[in-house]
């Protein structure tokens, strides 16, 4: 045999000499060189580009043979050919395993020749989208006929009305493919985004057991994400990604037509219309989905020129911006600056803003949508053929990325040998050439992108002229004395202090070792920085904190081109250190929350519950449930802005107390939501969903109950999560997946991955600080427990200081419908008959317990107040309500509505249980109380103030106190 690979570059003819032997230790077979278009050197050129093709060459022959006969490799890969393979592979399906292991063969046959075709560049760039889109059609279509067969031979078949004809008629589930497979541009180790839905209500019939229609589907589209997406010994087929469909994760998996459009109509973001532009019906009911997809139109396309879209596509730009500069993204082609997504934002900020006048601009393809924003006259022809060119460069270099080994990837390689892969697929020599050309096309793309949408900050980045005396100062040109003068006569309280810390800066290794271009941003920033220090109270003090800052990014200095540009934002800088030393460490921990100060507006309006939802639904979209390192990390960056959110809201004094407890505690409830999915979902992948009776709704069973703070609506900025998990599934079932598992189990896991995200420490910290220790038996109880244990515990072996706790518990995340059985039996536990004298001593030992503990020493009152342990503190008053509450929602079983202390004081009055002049009186100490604890974390202070510090809110404790517990 001849060497063909001595003409590859090396490193490649040394990687392909080493493995031929390996491959085709007796030369190229017969059936292989049948394709005329297929030589000795064309295979030595794939098995070079791709160890995925070759790897299939050595382990699959027979199937790669297979292929050849039903198609040459020299023959494009059609839509209907792909139907035609497909309909083979499946018919000889009988049973659900059988449809896994042929949809996995099936795949590996078309992603080899599809693979093939794209690398060796037999196919151009449209070919090989339309083949994979049309790949993943063929599969989503097969798979749904063979198992909605199975299932309405199982559970009858649904009925309800036809959206074409009004009559009744037999269901089917309609799948609405989103992003690149909705604009038939999939590449070739993608996922896939779907929505599921189906025409009305109804119920099926035929079947020994009728179900609701929603149920029907519900369950049908688990096993269809399952026949798709579940990993087994022969792979998967696509990863399939349902969090676009309303409400996200936490959302119906299939919801009705009318359900859809009501939620479009009513709650659709401006985010979701962008994901809109590109959905398309790929499998079920076409004829009844593309009335579907009408009735959604005017959500998406407005029939005007929409110039309010251009706040949200801002927005949007900024958020990509933060996602680059978190995950350092720059080494991505598709999320990096200049890369795939930015062009795709691009042509379809202009469908959102003109889509609804110029129905030309009403299409899903985007090299189709480009053409037409020439010939409308929106872009120019060069920028145009520019984004053009880019884009086929880019999707082409996806292609090679992901081509190499069927990985999903967009990152570009380290290794020699992977970039000298990568520059042959390319049709370059070496590396460098295909670096540099990359480089061009995303500068390109980064330019117009920026000129295209604009911000107000991009557009006008002057800055103001800066008086020479602040750099002379920062370079040291002049002498110490002057300095110091210099920074007296501008308000700084302590000149040699700062003067001190500056030299410091200035000398450290840090700076000394910085890059060129690194040091001349440091020292365009310095000065005006001082500047802006001499603006507040107290600059030095003020530097101080800054400078933690400062030392942080010194690495980073992008961030220092951040503050420069944007003068509202290094203002909001100073102004929040000079106000927060908790909030200078935050910032100095975690550099991008400096995104946060760019707008004014939003940093002092913290979102509401749905908005914070929706944030952290857009937040992690891009992110795989699977990639759990890069969740952890979103959600803790997701904590962290929201929460300085909060503090610089309160103090800018344009939230209360009150509502500063209500957005903590928000921020909490949104993220355990998510922590629960993420989990939920990574334990249904390994081992599928956990066993439910007949009739059950296909969800979790799963709930998070809050105690303490987090139940009591009263989280403050440092507070740990108190929690308990209970569930309601049927403990002797086990799960459906490939690897069963019992129901217990399943959630005891459940249970331990949600700890573990909460807990975990990583590069941005703790989550939150997690204490379980309010289940059932404390530390030895079970990590998760029936309801019906819960409750069995509760009843007959619980002490009352739990059911003290119990009063300020309530559901926080997971399972509504458990919830709802938990908020019952909460009900019923405190409505309880108790002996009150009984109840009295038990509550007060326990308090004398606490105040022993953790109050302040007897021999240091006269000097400390510690304002939630000491006597007349927040803890007195909790304990008052707690035994008012245990001592009377049997006669008043209103009482238990609320779990948060102040609207039980409220309710205690009404009810008449407490005087309503105590109830309003303890209400406005309880409120004084709190605010002081959350204003002094923000200054870093703990909760010991002076002893003469509220003493006449601390009187009035007391004396309620020896009234309520009778000392």
């Amino acid at each position: 045999m001849s060497e063909p690979w001595n003409c590859l570059p090396l490193p490649l003819a040394d990687d392909v000499s080493a493995s031929w032997a390996s491959v085709f230790p007796e030369g190229l077979p017969g059936w292989l060189l049948a394709d005329a278009s297929v030589s000795e050197d064309v295979v030595v050129q794939a098995v070079a580009r791709s160890l995925f093709l070759r790897q299939t060459l050595e382990r699959h022959p027979q199937q790669v043979r297979t292929l050849l006969e039903s198609r040459l490799l020299s023959e494009p890969t059609t839509p209907e050919y792909l139907q035609s393979r497909c309909r083979e592979y499946l018919s000889e399906v009988s049973d659900e395993p059988e449809l896994h292991v042929a949809l996995r063969r099936f795949r590996r046959e078309a992603q080899f020749r599809i693979i093939w075709r794209d690398l060796l560049r037999w196919a151009d760039l449209a070919e090989t989208m339309a083949a994979t889109s049309a790949f993943a059609e063929v599969c989503i279509q097969g798979a749904l006929d063979w198992l909605n067969e199975a299932a309405c031979e199982q559970h009858g078949t649904p009925w309800g009305l036809d959206p074409v004809t009004g009559a009744e008629a037999p269901q089917s589930l309609i799948v609405i493919g989103m992003g690149k497979l909705g604009g038939r541009e999939l590449n070739v180790s993608s996922d896939i985004d779907l929505i599921f839905a189906f025409p009305s209500k109804g119920e099926t019939r035929g079947g020994g057991r009728s179900l609701d229609n929603q149920q029907f589907f519900i369950r049908l589209g688990q096993r269809l994400i399952q026949a798709l997406d579940q990993i087994t010994a022969d792979g998967f087929v696509f990863r399939v990604d349902m969090r676009l469909r309303p409400y996200g994760q936490s959302g119906a998996l299939a919801l009705s037509f009318a359900a859809l459009e009501t939620y479009y109509q009513d709650q659709g973001r401006d985010w979701e219309r962008y994901a809109m532009v590109k959905s398309r019906v790929v499998a079920g009911d076409l004829k009844a989905g593309q009335v579907l997809m009408e009735s959604l139109r005017p959500f998406v396309y407005r029939r005007y020129i929409d110039f309010s879209a251009f706040e949200s596509l801002r927005s949007m730009k900024a958020m990509i911006g933060r996602e680059v500069r978190r995950q350092g993204l720059e080494n991505n082609i598709k999320l990096g600056s200049g890369g795939i997504r930015e062009i795709e934002f691009v042509v379809q900020a202009f469908q959102l803003i003109r889509g609804g006048r110029d129905r030309e601009l009403q299409q899903r393809e985007l090299l189709v949508i480009l053409k037409e924003l020439e010939e409308l006259e929106l872009l120019p022809s060069q920028v145009v053929n520019e984004l053009r060119e880019a884009y086929v460069f880019l999707r082409n270099l996806e292609h090679a990325l992901q081509g190499m080994e069927d990985k999903q990837t967009q990152l570009l390689p380290e290794d020699e040998l992977s970039r000298a892969r990568v520059a042959l697929i390319m049709g370059f020599e070496e590396w460098h050439g295909c670096q540099q050309a990359l480089a061009r096309h995303r500068e390109n793309v980064a330019t117009h992108f920026a000129n295209i949408i604009a911000t107000e900050e991009d557009e006008d980045n002057a800055r103001s002229s800066l008086d020479e005396g602040w750099c002379e100062l920062w370079l040291a040109e002049v002498d110490e004395v002057s300095d110091k003068e210099w920074l007296e006569s501008h308000g700084y309280e302590d000149p040699a202090g700062s003067l001190g810390l500056l030299g410091s800066l200035r000398e450290s290794r840090t700076v000394q070792t910085m890059q060129t271009q690194g040091r001349k941003r440091l020292n365009q920033f310095m000065p005006v920085l001082l500047a802006a220090l001499a603006e507040v109270e107290k600059p030095s003090e003020t530097l101080s904190r800054v400078l933690q800052l400062v030392e942080a990014i010194l690495r980073r200095t992008a961030y220092m081109v951040l503050l420069l540009e944007n003068p509202g934002a290094r203002a909001q800088l100073v102004s929040l250190c000079s106000e927060s030393p908790w909030i200078a460490r935050q910032l100095a921990e975690t550099p991008l929350l400096l995104d946060e100060l760019l707008n004014a507006e939003s940093l002092y309006s913290p979102p509401a519950r749905e908005e914070l939802q929706d944030d952290l639904r857009q937040q992690t979209l891009r992110i795989s449930y699977d990639d759990l390192e890069n969740q952890m990390e979103s959600l803790r960056h997701f904590k962290k802005a929201h929460t300085l959110r909060v503090a610089a809201s309160e103090l800018k004094g344009t939230l209360p107390l009150m509502k500063v407890s209500d957005y903590l505690t928000w921020i909490a409830e949104v993220v355990l939501d998510h922590v629960v999915d993420v989990a939920f979902t990574n334990l249904v992948a390994r081992h599928g969903y956990p066993g439910q009776a007949e009739g059950a709704n296909g969800g979790t069973d799963f709930a998070v109950i809050g105690y303490g703070k987090l139940g009591g609506i009263e989280l403050g900025y440092t507070s740990d999560l108190d929690l308990v998990f209970v569930h309601t599934a049927d403990p002797e079932l086990s799960t459906d997946g490939d690897k069963p598992i019992d129901n217990v189990v399943f959630y005891t896991r459940l249970g331990q991955r949600i700890v573990h995200i909460l807990n975990a420490q990583t590069p941005s910290g703790q989550l939150y600080e997690v204490d379980m220790r309010l289940r059932p038996s404390g530390n030895s109880g079970l990590l998760v427990s029936t309801l019906g244990a819960f409750e069995k515990y509760q009843r007959n072996d619980a002490w009352t200081w739990e059911h003290q706790a119990l009063a300020r518990a309530r559901g926080v995340a997971g399972s509504r419908q458990t919830i709802a059985a938990f908020e019952a039996v909460r009900h019923d536990i405190l409505c309880q008959h108790r002996d009150k004298d009984k109840l009295r001593q038990e509550v007060l030992e326990m308090r004398e317990k606490m105040r022993t503990n953790l109050g302040t020493p007897e021999s240091r009152r006269e000097e400390t107040f510690h304002i939630k342990h000491d006597a007349g503190g927040i803890v007195d008053m909790e304990f008052m309500v707690q035994y008012l509450m245990l001592a009377w929602s049997e006669a008043h079983p209103e009482l238990t509505q609320w779990s948060d202390n102040i609207r039980q004081m409220e309710e205690l009055g009404r009810a008449g249980v407490l005087p309503v002049n105590d109830a309003e009186k303890l209400r406005e100490a309880y409120i004084a109380l709190r605010s002081s604890i959350h204003r002094r974390a923000l200054q870093n202070l703990n909760s010991q103030v002076a002893s003469d510090t509220f003493t006449d809110e601390r009187r009035y404790i007391q004396s309620v106190w020896k009234k309520i517990m009778a000392v």
